[in-house]
């Protein structure tokens, strides 16, 4: 019988890489595994890409494959597979275990739930006013985290006997014979359950499972300079282990409120400062706020809506940038809706005077020749 290439079959080059040709055996076996595709002819496409797997991703069988090509394994060597390599001894388990999960129970292997596993990580959102996402603060914060039970320590029970059916390793191995040949397949132990062990007595508190639902309160130190959507970790405070498994990790989400006046824009902070007509055109020295108190601004004669100005450093004290933002000053001119007779008098003697500057005179002139 013809074989074909197995490089042809995995659908890689002679070149690829054992990262390639197992990404290219993962892919192929989850389409073709019989348990998985009906169609007439997958079976023995699924054994053929096993074979060239089973070949390929060995070193020195790859060399051999390469050297001679089939005839490699034929004569002493063959007697399997496809008249050549025999592939019923290689052991596919722990790629079939990622691939399957052990659900098709071929060839997989499970993992003990007796080791140790890390706990959960928890994430929970704090709402924060401006003033407090700006110079920190302390906080106290209720969560629910599953802690180790007291009363058994984490260990769901007492009295502990090792499980005589997996001798305390969580699984049992058994021979399956397949129409691809035979493999060793692991399973939970279906007397332990994976744990390794038994208790003559379970703990009453947390039910056996080692571990129980409690409300903790938590004294929380928020650092300054913190923003909307900042995440603050706090080590070992989420779900407790398994097994002695270390604890999960505990994440702080901040929503920071507006505030009235200033806007921020990562450490730099705005503010629009609205002014009078008079103090726009005389110019004036002006009180206005800053994140570290009022302060006295001085805003030239002349000034209009949009004038930009800058104070640096009084923006936000970062606790993670180690630097202080800017300020932006930005200068709105507003004109009075209502005005007293001698408030017009004032103005239309104003009027009076030549109020033109060169953008002006410049437009004028333009709409006089139109």
């Amino acid at each position: 019988m013809n074989k074909r290439d197995y490089y042809e079959v995995l659908g890689v080059s002679k070149s690829a890489t054992d990262a390639e040709i197992k990404s290219a055996f993962r892919r192929l076996a989850k389409q073709y595994h019989p348990d998985v595709n009906k169609d007439p002819g997958a079976e023995a496409k699924f054994k053929e890409i096993q074979e060239a797997y089973a070949v390929l991703s060995d070193e020195t069988r790859r060399k051999q494959y390469d050297q001679f090509g089939h005839a490699a394994f034929d004569g002493s060597a063959g007697g399997g597979g496809f008249g050549g390599f025999d592939a019923s001894g290689f052991d596919f388990s722990d790629i079939f275990d990622s691939i399957f999960g052990n659900s098709f129970g071929f060839g997989g292997s499970s993992r003990s739930s007796s080791r140790s596993s890390r706990g959960n990580d928890k994430l929970m959102r704090i709402r924060l006013s401006f003033e407090e996402a700006v110079y920190g603060c302390e906080k106290s914060i209720n969560i629910d985290v599953d802690t180790t039970c007291p009363d058994c320590d984490g260990k769901g029970g007492f009295h502990e006997e090792t499980c005589d059916k997996c001798h305390g390793s969580g699984t049992v191995t058994s021979e399956q014979r397949t129409l691809f040949g035979t493999f060793m397949t692991k399973t939970t132990c279906p007397k332990c359950g994976g744990v390794g062990r038994s208790y003559e007595e379970r703990c009453s508190k947390c039910r056996g499972r080692g571990t129980i639902r409690e409300n903790k309160t938590l004294a929380v130190t928020i650092p300054k300079g913190v923003d909307n959507g900042y995440r603050l970790k706090l080590s070992g405070k989420g779900d407790a282990g398994s097994n002695g498994g270390p604890n999960g990790d505990l994440y702080l989400e901040f929503i920071v409120d507006k505030h009235k006046f200033f806007e921020r824009d990562g450490d730099d902070i705005y503010l629009e400062v609205p002014i009078t007509v008079t103090e726009a055109i005389l110019g004036c020295k002006k009180e206005i706020p800053t994140l570290y108190g009022n302060i006295n601004l001085t805003i030239p004669s002349g000034s209009n809506t949009g004038d930009k100005q800058r104070i640096k450093g009084k923006g936000v004290d970062n606790a993670n940038s180690y630097r202080n933002g800017d300020m932006y000053i930005i200068l709105k001119v507003k004109n009075p809706k209502k005005l007293s007779r001698t408030q017009k008098e004032l103005l239309l003697k104003l009027d009076d005077t030549d109020l033109e500057d060169d953008e002006i005179r410049s437009f004028n002139n333009y709409v006089s020749k139109h």
